[in-house]
């Protein structure tokens, strides 16, 4: 008999979590996908199963976050946040703080959306944030820890951030150019990233892995039909 398994997602509100969402509920392999969110989605789904809560406070809300999958979508930018300190709070402890309390209750899995281009070492704050939680993250005792680093996002959102519409049209004409070591530079679809981390997710593979840009597409292809 497969394992029937339950999923915890946070940001399913994003561009990649709300692929994903949609991944997990159609999924036969989860019966519940809990969604942490500050306020209810609109969305229902027999599957589906929404904590509200206040990010500042997750240790209030332990008994609740369990699981067997933890997906983490959370991120922000510097126009929308510039405060630094919130900024850190939101794309570090926030990830961090689910870990540790899925982990906790029994989760085997972590699959945690960073970015191209983190590097705990890095000069630059988005850089050197992402990859602080990258490196922290290895120290929670899961089974598996899948870290993704897409590059730019193409997504179809109604409400692209500044400049993404035109830097995607730019990056459609000059993906075909990047090839061999820049092709992990490629734009990538939110739906590739989504339909990857659900694959993994099935994987019982032990151990800690990194997914570039390159390699996430590569694998979407193999799992998208002909």
């Amino acid at each position: 008999m497969e394992k029937k398994r339950k999923a915890i997602l946070a940001g399913a509100s994003g561009s990649i979590g709300s692929c994903l969402l949609q991944d997990l509920l159609n999924d036969n392999n989860y019966t519940e996908v809990l969604v942490l969110v500050r306020k209810n989605l609109n969305i229902q789904h027999p599957k589906l199963n929404q904590l509200v809560i206040d990010f500042n406070r997750l240790s209030d809300y332990s008994a609740e976050i369990k699981g067997d999958a933890v997906f983490c979508c959370l991120g922000t930018t510097k126009s929308q946040t510039p405060d630094q300190k919130e900024y850190r709070r939101i794309d570090y402890q926030y990830p961090l703080d689910i870990a540790w309390i899925a982990q906790t209750n029994g989760a085997e899995s972590y699959h945690l959306v960073s970015a191209m281009g983190a590097d705990k070492n890095s000069s630059f704050f988005y850089n050197k944030t992402k990859g602080e939680v990258e490196r922290d993250l290895k120290d929670v005792p899961f089974k598996s820890i899948h870290i993704y680093r897409p590059s730019l996002l193409d997504s179809k959102r109604s409400q692209q951030r500044f400049g993404e519409g035109m830097m995607n049209r730019l990056m459609h004409i000059i993906n075909p150019l990047l090839i061999g070591k820049w092709k992990k530079y490629r734009s990538i679809k939110v739906e590739a990233v989504a339909k990857v981390m659900q694959a993994q997710s099935l994987n019982e593979q032990k151990g800690i892995f990194i997914h570039q840009s390159d390699q996430i597409q590569a694998l979407s292809d193999v799992l998208t039909p002909a």
